[in-house]
């Protein structure tokens, strides 16, 4: 017997008519898709080094493997410095080079500007360069990429943390629930970004690193939703059946009880992502997030505070940030509309 593919569903099918009859959130949705992956591949859009060299009849792959001077005629052992103009004659003399349509990376220092440092948009740094010539388009779109990133992995974690946890408080009950609540007014009553900055000043930053420091205090959202539908559902009548019936506990609470709880849970999530971008964005822009040798937005929102006279970074980032923010937004609109059933009761 062959398995029926998930959009043969017809509830599958009907949340997904509902998705799309959202035109906004389904057009946001195409969109974010379309500028997410185009970061994933930034190396590919956006770097100092040609995706394909070819040499002597031979081809080469700068992008992915390092490659000496010396292969290429020259005189150093070390990694060929590609925008070097001795580079770019050998190769040219006796082959090409294919560049990506944005010829510098997050961090590469543009040496040849015809004015100082920053500079505006120009026809080789499209969106013009911060305070140290490095490319302001170039930063955006690898900020982009690390920032969906992290947002996307705390809030999966920070979720699959809070509905467990909210699970077992509303589905036991009792003084579980009474400590576990109590714990939470705790934990939760904590100045969270001022111990963020606590933890990140003697904590060698990383990406993982505050990733698991933020955990720490995102996980709280989602607890008082599933935990108040849990409580709701646990003496309902489908619930005592599977009981008697032998049904484990963990297919009562995650099956049959946990449905009943997404429509709130995934009204929730888009803020919850947006959060943790926003978050990201304050520590890089007061120091104390990523370290100083990753691509970052909140990077570049201190260059544009830092440099007023060159509006051109400020208003780049602020419309990268905004367009971000809002798409993800839009986008938990319309999945909240899909899977909520009192629409199709209508």
């Amino acid at each position: 017997m062959f398995l029926k593919p998930a959009w043969s569903n017809p509830v599958w099918s009907r949340q997904w008519q509902a998705f799309r009859s959202n035109r906004r959130g389904y057009w946001s949705l195409w969109l974010f898709l379309f500028l997410f992956i185009l970061s994933l591949g930034a190396e590919l859009v956006a770097n100092e080094k040609p995706l394909l060299v070819s040499y002597e009849g031979e081809f080469y792959v700068p992008v992915a493997k390092v490659y000496p001077e010396t292969t290429f005629g020259g005189f150093f052992e070390s990694e060929a410095n590609y925008r070097d103009p001795v580079v770019k004659d050998l190769i040219n003399d006796k082959g090409w080079m294919l560049w990506p349509p944005i010829r510098f990376s997050y961090n590469t220092i543009n040496y040849d500007l015809d004015v100082p440092a920053p500079a505006p948009p120009s026809s080789e740094n499209w969106l013009g360069t911060d305070d140290q010539g490095r490319d302001i388009l170039a930063g955006l779109i690898y900020g982009f990429r690390i920032s969906v990133l992290f947002g996307l992995i705390l809030t999966i974690l920070s979720s699959i943390v809070g509905i467990i946890v909210g699970a077992i408080q509303g589905y036991y009950g009792g003084k579980l629930d009474l400590f576990g609540q109590r714990f939470i007014e705790i934990w939760s009553s904590m100045p969270t970004l001022f111990l963020i900055i606590i933890i990140s000043s003697f904590l060698i930053p990383s990406f993982w690193t505050l990733l698991a420091i933020m955990l720490l205090f995102s996980w709280m959202t989602l607890v008082d939703l599933v935990r108040a539908e849990f409580l709701r559902c646990r003496n309902m009548d489908y619930v005592r059946s599977a009981k008697a019936m032998g049904v484990g506990t963990p297919v009562i609470m995650f099956r049959h009880m946990l449905p009943n709880a997404m429509v709130a849970t995934l009204t929730f999530l888009p803020f919850i992502l947006n959060s943790a971008v926003v978050t990201l964005t304050s520590l890089d822009f007061i120091g104390f997030g990523l370290p100083p040798d990753a691509p970052s937005l909140g990077r570049l929102v201190g260059q544009g505070k830092a440099n007023l006279h060159a509006p051109w970074i400020g208003i780049s980032v602020f419309a990268t940030l905004t367009l971000m923010l809002t798409l993800l937004v839009f986008i938990g609109e319309a999945v909240r509309d899909a899977f909520d059933t009192r629409k199709f009761l209508q």
